[in-house]
């Protein structure tokens, strides 16, 4: 995770970078897709929850809040199941 946050940094300073962050995001956000798609048939709601799926992977780093004695790891779990359910 250190090296894919090292490259989005960079890529906010290098267009070539850039570009291929966006190649390798859009290819994770179809990964996505399709295994939301599986259980989803509302587009609007596969791509919602792509998204949010894919922030809580990225974003979770930047996220220095406590849990209310509840472990990151657990919490992250519990969101994640959120996003599963139908």
């Amino acid at each position: 995770m250190q090296t894919d946050l090292a490259i989005r940094d960079w890529a906010r300073r290098d267009q070539p970078v850039a570009e291929r962050l966006r190649r390798v995001d859009n290819m994770r956000m179809e990964y996505l897709r399709s295994l939301f798609g599986a259980f989803c048939t509302d587009p609007g709601d596969v791509e919602a929850r792509c998204l949010l799926a894919y922030s809580l992977l990225i974003g979770n780093h930047f996220i220095a809040a406590e849990h209310g004695g509840r472990d990151r790891t657990d919490v992250l779990e519990l969101a994640l199941g959120q996003l599963v359910t139908q």
